[in-house]
């Protein structure tokens, strides 16, 4: 949804109310604004979408594991931390930033870990590359040139999301590719990094069975 400037004429009584509730919600005097008349002209804002999408991700993974999960009214990041099965049971953050304006993404996993132990982040960056590795052989046959981008950076790891081939999908089937998504992720980091699997091969095969599952790639 394309926003254009415009200049309005509002009563200081209309404005201190608008302001009010922008801060209640986190947002601003302009999105409020944009906020209350889409509603008043029933329009769904990206807004809308997103914080659909995250209510369907919130139901999915609530009653999984021991999941935080957080986000700020009208907002296009959720913020979910686990903990890991690692000696001192440090947390790692998903951080599931969606675009306001969806093209060739849709959005963006970032995870985000604070650590100075040498072994953890030897074991993390063992596991991002098994992932990306997997995703590289396993994915293209469905994405095509669309396939998903990476990035590892000091204490962050980031991968895009978009849809496969010329698939659509409505919001509750993004809530739900993308909160089976993080799921399998995180329960395959936190077995490797405790030793559960044996051999890449067992990390496969555990893979595998999340593409054979019927979830929706994302």
């Amino acid at each position: 949804m394309k926003k254009s400037m415009y200049s309005l004429m509002l009563a200081e009584d209309v404005i201190r109310a608008v302001d009010k509730l922008a801060a209640e919600q986190g947002t601003n005097r302009s999105n409020m604004v944009n906020q209350i008349l889409a509603e008043h002209v029933s329009l769904v804002t990206p807004e809308k979408h997103v914080g659909h999408i995250f209510d369907v991700i919130e139901e999915l993974m609530g009653g999984r594991g021991d999941y935080r999960l957080y986000t700020e009214p009208n907002s296009l990041t959720m913020s979910i931390k686990s903990v890991l099965r690692y000696h001192y049971r440090p947390t790692i953050r998903y951080e599931v930033e969606m675009e306001r304006t969806p093209a060739r993404t849709i959005g963006q996993l970032k995870i985000l870990f604070r650590t100075t132990s040498p072994d953890l982040l030897l074991g993390l960056t063992r596991f991002f590359k098994i992932w990306m590795q997997l995703e590289s052989i396993y994915l293209r046959q469905f994405f095509g040139d669309n396939v998903p981008r990476y990035a590892m950076e000091e204490g962050r790891f980031r991968r895009t999301f978009a849809l496969p081939g010329e698939a659509v999908y409505d919001d509750d089937e993004i809530g739900r590719a993308i909160g089976d998504y993080v799921s399998v992720f995180d329960e395959m980091l936190k077995s490797y990094l405790a030793g559960e699997y044996s051999s890449t091969e067992e990390i496969e095969n555990r893979y595998l069975a999340y593409l054979n599952s019927g979830a929706r790639l994302i």
